[in-house]
Parts: structure tokens; C-alpha cells; sequence
């Protein structure tokens, strides 16, 4: 297996909801997505779940419920991500805006969610995280600090600072290759990562994705069309050693 000039690099690979759209995730921004149907300020914010947190859990419930669903499913985007990482090991790491669990289920590990993941739930007292399948309420209990009403989804609302950012900006610094999937291009910091990576010099950068995204000239390569296709083509010819270009 070559991979022309990725041979000893690393590659980092930031997912939107584009990637998830196509296994039934419902996206946000797009037209006819969640924000056009719920108010940002009464579901999605610290302040919201001050005032109203009944209300924000049922909305969090109803997409855990959702992910649940039997037809809620990888798609061959997400396993061919899974197939890099397991060609190439530690060398592959995914940032994902997404909070569903479809990478996971893929077979990908080496992974950062940066805006949280559905599937937990967060005191608000103590910060312990713990794995939340089930609906969750307002009479939950803390298992850790025996708080009760404190237990929160483990999710960035707006206002709150995505997770493990130092650890994201040492892999950017660091990587030979970006590739950027199914992201709008209109969410920061995740909308900044393609500058930080030209500002090194170092790496190569990709968009994969249905239509270009707001930063798409910024990509030194760009491929357009639905993640399910576009995304398993470009990692076999990555892995057969068809994508060497050369650094951008």
C-alpha cells in the first residue's frame, strides 16, 4: 500500500452534518433543518436550559429517540473512514461537529467529538459524564455528586466552548493532509480549521462534500457530490496511492 507523499504523515479529518445526512440525521442549517423548526435561544443555549429545562430535554430526547431508530445507520461514507483508520492506525484522527454516533458504529476510535455526543449526559455541578441512552429528565440524578436536576446532554450549546481544542490545534499543526467533509464552511472555530492548516504550510487540503462550502476556495482539492460516493472514492485512491499530490 502507498500513499505517495501521506506515506509518514498524518491525516486529519474534520465531518459535518453533510456526512450523516445521507443514513437520515437530520442536519441543521439546511433548509427545512432543525433551526428552522426550534428557536436556537429556547433549546440550544445555557440560558434556555436555566429557564426551561423540561423543554430542552424533551427537544435532546426526541433526537436520542431519533438516533435510535432501526433505520438510523452508517452509511459507506462513514465506513470508509473507519477502513483508513484501520489501514493506517493512529495516523488518521476525525473531528466531528456531529454528536450521533455513527462513526462509532463504523468502526472509527481514534475520534474527537467537538461539540459532545447525544449519547451522554453531563452534571452540570460536578462535570462527570456518563452514557445516556434513555430519556433524561429533570428528576436525574447525579450518580457521582447526588445532585438532583444538575444532569444535562453532554452537548455544546451556543455560547459554550467545543471540547479538546488544544488537542485538535496540535493535530492541525501537525498533520500532511486536511480533508474537510459535509461542513457549510459557516461554523467557527471548525470553519477556520482549512486556514490554520495553510497558515502551516505543511499539509494538503481536501473538500468532499454536495455542493462547495463558504471557505471552498481555501482547498487546494475539491470534490463535490453525496458523501456516500465522493468519500469512499477518495480514500481508495488515497489508499492506492492515487491522491499524492504534492503539499499545498
Amino acid at each position: 500500500m502507498s500513499l505517495g507523499v501521506f506515506d509518514t504523515g498524518n491525516i486529519v479529518i474534520l465531518t459535518g452534518a453533510g456526512i450523516s445526512a445521507e443514513s437520515g440525521i437530520e442536519t441543521f442549517r439546511d433548509k427545512g433543518g432543525v433551526w428552522e423548526r426550534n428557536r436556537i435561544e429556547d433549546v440550544a443555549t445555557p440560558e434556555a436550559f436555566d429557564k426551561d429545562p423540561p423543554r430542552v430535554h424533551e427537544f435532546y430526547n426526541a433526537r436520542r429517540r431519533a438516533l435510535g431508530a432501526a433505520n438510523i445507520q452508517p452509511n459507506a461514507a462513514h465506513k470508509a473512514l473507519a477502513l483508513l483508520e484501520e489501514r493506517l492506525a493512529s495516523r488518521v484522527l476525525i473531528v466531528t461537529q456531529n454528536i450521533d454516533d455513527l462513526h462509532e458504529r463504523a468502526g472509527s476510535r481514534n475520534l474527537i467529538h467537538m461539540h459532545g455526543e447525544l449519547l451522554k449526559a453531563r452534571c452540570a455541578e460536578c462535570g462527570e459524564v456518563r452514557q445516556q441512552i434513555d430519556d433524561l429528565g429533570t428528576e436525574a440524578l447525579c450518580l457521582h455528586c447526588d445532585r438532583k436536576g444538575a444532569m444535562r446532554p453532554h452537548v455544546v450549546w451556543f455560547g459554550e466552548m467545543p471540547f479538546e481544542q488544544e488537542r485538535i490545534a496540535e493535530a492541525l499543526d501537525n498533520c500532511a493532509l486536511f480533508i474537510s467533509i459535509g461542513t457549510s464552511g459557516s461554523v467557527y472555530p471548525a470553519a477556520g480549521f482549512v486556514h490554520e492548516v495553510r497558515m502551516s504550510g505543511q499539509a494538503h487540503t481536501v473538500e468532499l462534500s454536495l455542493e462547495p462550502s463558504s471557505g471552498e476556495s481555501l482547498f487546494a482539492e475539491r470534490h463535490y457530490g453525496p458523501a456516500s460516493r465522493i468519500v469512499p472514492h477518495y480514500v481508495d485512491r488515497l489508499l492506492a496511492g492515487e491522491a499524492g499530490f504534492a503539499p499545498s
